[in-house]
């Protein structure tokens, strides 16, 4: 079963001052959540600014319509990735919007709902799908995937050293069915030290990405999100681990620079002017208050750009 109450979303008050909601402002949160980020958009834009929630989670949909009912008014919700950003504003003929955020990866709900298998702390089926329509589970991954597959899978979206032992484990052990499972054949080949990261948790992130393509998605909604903003509207982007922030860091940097008679090295590129202004060279990360609070923020970044 789901929560019900919305955590306090990471990042909250730094994601309202970087976007800074006013009235009569369109915004969009593309990864809606329980919609904490949103109510803060919502709040900030009163009376009449208007927000569109994306979420490819019915769950995680469901909640959010509750929790932001008292906005009804000036609320689209849709069960749609954010790779449908374009169609989505499209429909509500949008033609530019204020401000975004992206809050990459699994939610706290997520984690926290254990029948969905994110998590290693719960026994559950090997699932990890953001949404129903997505069609292969994480059980699909480990149990079909050949050992070098799984061992690159693992070490590139996982960056864990010791893919191969434990992808050489995974295989040895099929079928699995169950976190439990999958945590018990890493753990024979990489056992748990003390108080250091669980040596499942590098795997369970790596399955993660792989089943739900988060890192195909991201650079698929990063043009269309910058597309969409109109001049002086904002991107805010939080990423939990160094494959995403990286993707987001290298975008903003190239949508910020002009590119006139490219060098040699770059002879294929075209040339543009800088349609982004970064607003935070250096990402912004969590107070040690919200870090003890919310121990799973400690990861977090967030960089901001502006449309110029």
């Amino acid at each position: 079963m789901m929560n019900d109450s919305p955590h306090q979303p990471v990042l909250y008050q730094e994601i309202i001052h970087a976007l800074q909601p006013r009235g009569g402002g369109r915004y969009v949160d593309g990864t809606l959540g329980a919609g904490g980020h949103a109510r803060g958009m919502l709040e900030a834009s009163a009376p009449d600014g208007q927000l569109l929630g994306l979420d490819v989670d019915p769950q995680a949909l469901a909640l959010a319509r509750k929790n932001l009912a008292p906005y009804e008014g000036r609320i689209h919700l849709a069960q749609a990735s954010y790779t449908s950003l374009s169609t989505q504003l499209a429909q509500l003929q949008w033609d530019a919007v204020d401000g975004i955020v992206l809050d990459l990866g699994a939610s706290s709900m997520q984690f926290d709902t254990p029948g969905r298998g994110f998590s290693f702390l719960h026994d559950a089926p090997l699932d990890m799908r953001f949404g129903p329509h997505l069609p292969q589970t994480a059980a699909d991954l480990v149990n079909k995937s050949s050992e070098r597959e799984l061992a690159d899978l693992i070490y590139r979206y996982g960056e864990e050293r010791d893919s191969r032992k434990i992808a050489g484990a995974i295989v040895k052990a099929r079928p699995l069915h169950t976190t439990r499972e999958l945590v018990a054949a890493i753990e024979s080949v990489s056992p748990r030290r003390g108080d250091r990261l669980h040596p499942a948790t590098r795997t369970f992130q790596a399955l993660r990405i792989a089943v739900n393509e988060e890192l195909a998605a991201l650079e698929e909604v990063l043009p269309q999100a910058v597309a969409a903003l109109g001049a002086g509207g904002r991107l805010a982007v939080i990423s939990f681990h160094s494959l995403e922030d990286r993707i987001v860091k290298d975008f903003f940097r190239e949508q910020s620079k002009d590119l006139v008679n490219p060098p040699y090295e770059q002879i294929y590129a075209e040339e543009h002017k800088a349609t982004l202004k970064e607003v935070n060279r250096k990402p912004i990360t969590p107070s040690e208050t919200e870090i003890k609070s919310n121990p799973r923020a400690r990861s977090a970044k967030l960089r901001i750009v502006e449309k110029l």
